[in-house]
């Protein structure tokens, strides 16, 4: 069992968690995940480690309640309960040494797992241009965090309540459109996102790693549920990656397959809902 020593929110159903896993903490690097699950008929959930305190024996995770499994750990998991598993660190790690300048992306969620990133990469000596957004000022969150680990930090919301109005991908076209050398990217958020984002640092080929959230089970390769295609070859996400060459990914077949069960998780969180409408008293 492991348990809940913190949990605080940080936006409208946005909510950090640090969980007592002493081996997780002392292993795990930026870039990879665990999988968790809340009890006996809970399912499994893969979440992208934030940070690792081997001291404490404590894991940092950022959870977006999205569906009943999510919902159900905001709602009923408070400080001081146990969870049942909490496997990891999976995945590889993200490759860090000093690449020169580099942009690190963040959209929504996103935001969570680019943090150790860019962590990482300010201590290896790059400089660090940020670039975080998300739908409102609300959702916004981590702004001081990666402030404290950029060089320079800027700020986009789609409704323009916070930084300036716009996505993230319009500072990206304006910093490679003015001559500036950039050495690497990194963007993680919504796979639409992504998409666009490698789309723009194509044609300046700029090596751009992105970070795929698909649909994952088991999180050893087992299954298959999180296969994606890269440079037409298959690969999993969970152990190939969840790190790949952005230029290389099939954005398209990723989106058609991230709905692939999506009526079994409508289904799940209506049966969760009918049971506990109101959730539970925080």
């Amino acid at each position: 069992m492991y348990k809940i020593l913190k949990k605080q929110t940080l936006g409208p159903s946005i909510r950090e968690y640090i969980i007592e896993a002493p081996d997780v903490a002392r292993a795990g690097k930026a870039g990879q995940f665990i999988v968790l699950r809340l009890h006996e008929r809970g399912e499994r959930i893969p979440l992208t480690i934030v940070e690792c305190n081997p001291e404490t024996g404590g894991v940092t995770l950022v959870v977006q309640e999205v569906g009943k499994s999510t919902r159900e750990m905001g709602d009923q998991f408070h400080e001081g309960d146990t969870i049942l598993d909490f496997a990891g660190p999976l995945g590889e790690a993200t490759d860090i040494e000093n690449f020169g300048t580099v942009i690190c992306i963040g959209g929504g969620l996103g935001i969570a797992p680019l943090y150790p990133i860019a962590r990482d990469l300010k201590a290896a000596g790059n400089e660090v241009i940020g670039i975080i957004g998300a739908r409102n000022k609300e959702l916004m969150f981590y702004e001081d965090r990666m402030a404290a680990v950029c060089d320079e930090l800027i700020v986009k919301t789609d409704d323009g309540s916070h930084g300036t109005q716009g996505f993230v991908s319009d500072p990206l076209k304006e910093i490679l459109e003015s001559g500036r050398t950039i050495n690497h990217v990194w963007a993680i958020g919504p796979a639409i996102m992504m998409k666009v984002c490698a789309d723009v640092t194509r044609p300046f080929e700029v090596p751009t790693i992105v970070s795929l959230n698909s649909v994952m089970i088991d999180g050893t390769g087992m299954c298959g549920g999180c296969r994606v295609d890269v440079n037409g070859t298959a690969k999993f996400a969970c152990v190939d990656g969840p790190e790949f060459d952005g230029h290389q990914v099939d954005f398209d077949l990723l989106m058609s397959r991230q709905g692939y069960y999506h009526e079994e998780e409508t289904c799940s969180m209506d049966d969760y809902m009918s049971k506990y409408p109101e959730g539970v008293e925080q």
